[in-house]
């Protein structure tokens, strides 16, 4: 039998995970492996996405009916959004030993899994097989249906990113203003370097949410307000952005990272939702997995971005060497701020 190292959950956090004492959020188990049965791999994960909604997954107060997959459970894996994995072994007539495939191993060394749940990497234009999780994985495809699809972006909008150095903002940084070719992007990011970077890739500007001058910088930037904003960190920049959105502006609501390592109580509300009455504001929540039938389409229009030049993906990836035992440690740098693009584990 196959023994494979697991961190599972220990205990759901209701506040900032601990990764140590008595309220650790994780632990490692050894677990025996069953055999190998027909049509089945033996995978080993190489590259782990990391991403701002698993927090969520293991929040004390989510519950299954009011989220878009199953919680995961105290003595359960900690699931991710997928890993590119090699195939040790194959019981599988499609699939053969060696081949690179995607699909979520949770955090563990090795795995069993059924081929028909797995997909092939690809490696278009060159590219590092990592970008099976980020530009041509669920990051592009969140970015592309959240401003496409539920956005409705649109060539003469002016259209606001937070969070527009990470996995999905700086992506959406680039199909608005690269292949829908809005009037004005601009991007919110943390710090001078993240902004110089966010314009290097197609904003036409970038606000430091550190700087002192944020509002006032961000009501410069906004003279005629914004049409659309896409938000990925919710909580007091949400709250103002609200102030600086035109009439019947549309706000694509993806994530809300500033909120989710805090206590329930903790996080910050909007003061300003009474601007949403009266400037006649369009919210609009969406999941990726709600869209999945048009992936093929929107891999079709990002493959085509790259190739043209349209998409950068270099220097759109954080990979960061990675042991087993400190695989909690590289996830929880998502809350830290300190990844461009897309943070990626890089097994050792």
């Amino acid at each position: 039998m196959v023994s494979a190292k697991q961190w599972i959950v220990a205990k759901r956090p209701s506040g900032p995970v601990q990764l140590d004492g008595p309220n650790a959020a994780f632990k490692i188990i050894e677990k025996e492996l069953p055999a190998l049965a027909n049509g089945q791999l033996l995978v080993k994960p190489l590259y782990m996405s990391n991403d701002p909604a698993q927090r969520m997954w293991i929040d004390a107060k989510t519950v299954a009916e009011r989220t878009y997959r199953p919680p995961v459970m105290e003595g359960e894996i900690m699931a991710t959004a997928g890993s590119v994995c090699e195939v040790l072994e194959s019981k599988s007539d499609a699939i053969k030993q060696g081949d690179k495939v995607i699909i979520d191993v949770g955090w563990s060394n090795i795995a069993v899994v059924d081929a028909g749940k797995t997909r092939k990497a690809a490696t278009p234009h060159g590219m590092h097989i990592a970008q099976n999780l980020g530009v041509l994985g669920g990051t592009g495809l969140t970015a592309y249906f959240g401003l496409i699809k539920v956005g409705e972006a649109k060539a003469d909008d002016v259209v606001v990113v937070s969070g527009a150095a990470g996995a999905t903002g700086s992506m959406v940084v680039q199909i608005a203003k690269h292949i829908v070719g809005c009037k004005k992007v601009i991007g919110i990011a943390g710090s001078k370097e993240k902004c110089d970077w966010v314009k290097s890739i197609g904003a036409d500007e970038c606000l430091d949410y550190r700087s002192p001058s944020f509002k006032e910088d961000f009501a410069k930037a906004t003279p005629d307000y914004a049409n659309l904003y896409y938000d990925n960190v919710g909580g007091e920049i949400l709250d103002y952005a609200i102030t600086r959105c035109a009439r019947h502006a549309r706000i694509i609501a993806c994530g809300a990272i500033s909120g989710y390592d805090a206590k329930s109580h903790e996080r910050a509300g909007i003061k300003n939702w009474h601007e949403i009455i009266t400037m006649s504001l369009q919210v609009r929540g969406f999941i990726v997995m709600d869209h999945l039938k048009d992936a093929p389409e929107a891999l079709g229009v990002l493959s085509k971005g790259i190739e043209e030049g349209k998409i950068q993906v270099e220097g759109n990836q954080h990979l960061v060497e990675t042991s087993f035992e400190d695989i909690p440690k590289t996830w929880m740098q998502l809350f830290s701020g300190k990844n461009t693009g897309k943070l990626v584990t890089v097994l050792k």
